[in-house]
C-alpha cells in the first residue's frame, strides 16, 4: 500500500472512505521494509475532504487525480510512490478542512498541526513532511508539538506562515533534530504581502516565511527557486528546475518543472543533500521583494520584473 489517505476530523484521524484509520496505519507500517521512507503530504487552502468537490484525494493527493485542472498533479506519484518498487515507502495523504475565510483556515491549520503531531507519535519511525501554503503551517505546528527525532525533514512550499512561528517550531524538541527546507519564490510575493496585511503575525513586524530566516538556524535552508544563482547551484547538483514563467503564482513550488526531482532526492537520499551542504551552497539572504513596497511604500527598490504581471 504505497498511499494511505487519511483525514483529520475534529482532531481525529479517519480513513478516507471509511474504516479504522489506526488499524490501516499500523498495517501499512508493519508492511514497510526497513529504511523505506514515510512522507506525509499536506494540502493548503480551499481543499476539504468533507466536501467531495473540494477533496484533495481527488486532486493533488491522489495517485491519479480525477480533476481537470492545470494544478491537479499527483504529489505522491511525483515523489516516487505507486511505482511498484519494493522500497518506495508509504505516503500518507492528509486531508483537513482548509475552507472558510482565510482567518478561519489559518486558525484551523494550527489545530490540524496539533492533530498531525499526535498522528506522528503513533508511528515507530521518523517521517518527512511536505506541505503547501497553509499546509506548511500545519507542518510547522506539527514540528512544534512532535517528539524529538520523529520528523526527519519538513519541506515547506510557499508557506503561509510567519517567522515567529518558524522560530518557535525550531526551538521545540522535534525542531532541534529536523531539517526544514523552505521553498520560496518572488512569484508568491503578493500572497505573502496579503498574509502579512490581512492575518498578521504574533510579533510586531513579523514577516511571512517567503522572506526566509536569513540563516537564523543551522537546520533551516531557504531555497528561492526564482533566484538565478540558486537555480544554477541546484543544476550543479543535478536538478534542472525550470525558470519561472509567471510573475505571480502561488503554486509554482509544486507545478514548476523539475522541482519534484529535488524534493524526492531530499526525502529519499537525505544523506547526500545534508542541510549544511545546502546552506553553504545556496544563497540564504533574501533578495528584494516587491511585497515590501506594499508594506513600506516609502522604500525605494528598483524591480523591473513588475512591468509584466500575469495571473
Amino acid at each position: 500500500m504505497p498511499l494511505l489517505s487519511l483525514n483529520l476530523v475534529d482532531g481525529i484521524p479517519e480513513l478516507d472512505g471509511g474504516g479504522c484509520a489506526h488499524s490501516a496505519l499500523q498495517a501499512a507500517l508493519k508492511a514497510l521494509p526497513k529504511g523505506a521512507p514515510i512522507v506525509i503530504c499536506i494540502h493548503g487552502y480551499k481543499f476539504s475532504p468533507l466536501h467531495k468537490t473540494l477533496s484533495p484525494h481527488q486532486h493533488i493527493l491522489s495517485l491519479n487525480p480525477s480533476k481537470s485542472c492545470w494544478k491537479a498533479m499527483s504529489w505522491p506519484r511525483h515523489l516516487g510512490f505507486g511505482r511498484g518498487l519494493e522500497n518506495e515507502g508509504l505516503c500518507i495523504a492528509l486531508g483537513w478542512a482548509a475552507t472558510g475565510s482565510i482567518w478561519q483556515a489559518y486558525s484551523t491549520a494550527r489545530l490540524a498541526g496539533n492533530a498531525t503531531a499526535k498522528l506522528i507519535d503513533m508511528m515507530d519511525r521518523p517521517v518527512h513532511l511536505v506541505g503547501h501554503s497553509l499546509g506548511a503551517r500545519v507542518a510547522l505546528r506539527a514540528l512544534a508539538c512532535a517528539k524529538a527525532g520523529m520528523i526527519r525533514r519538513a519541506i515547506l512550499l510557499a508557506a503561509a506562515d510567519f517567522r515567529s512561528n518558524a522560530m518557535q517550531a525550531l526551538a521545540s524538541p522535534a525542531g532541534k533534530t529536523a531539517d526544514v527546507i523552505n521553498i520560496t519564490s518572488r512569484e508568491n510575493d503578493l500572497y505573502d504581502a496579503l498574509l502579512e496585511r490581512l492575518v498578521g503575525g504574533t510579533e510586531k513586524f513579523d514577516t511571512a516565511l517567503g522572506m526566509g530566516l536569513d540563516g537564523a538556524a543551522h537546520n533551516w535552508v531557504d531555497v528561492q527557486i526564482d533566484d538565478r544563482i540558486t537555480l544554477k547551484k541546484l543544476h550543479g547538483f543535478g536538478f534542472k528546475i525550470a525558470a519561472p514563467n509567471r510573475r505571480i503564482c502561488h503554486w509554482s513550488a509544486y507545478v514548476r518543472p523539475g522541482v519534484f526531482a529535488f524534493y524526492t532526492a531530499l526525502i529519499r537520499t537525505p544523506d547526500l543533500l545534508p542541510a549544511g551542504l545546502l546552506r553553504s551552497q545556496l544563497p540564504q539572504e533574501c533578495t528584494p521583494r516587491w511585497s515590501r513596497l506594499m508594506a513600506w511604500p516609502n522604500t525605494q527598490i528598483s524591480l523591473p520584473f513588475l512591468k509584466k504581471a500575469t495571473f
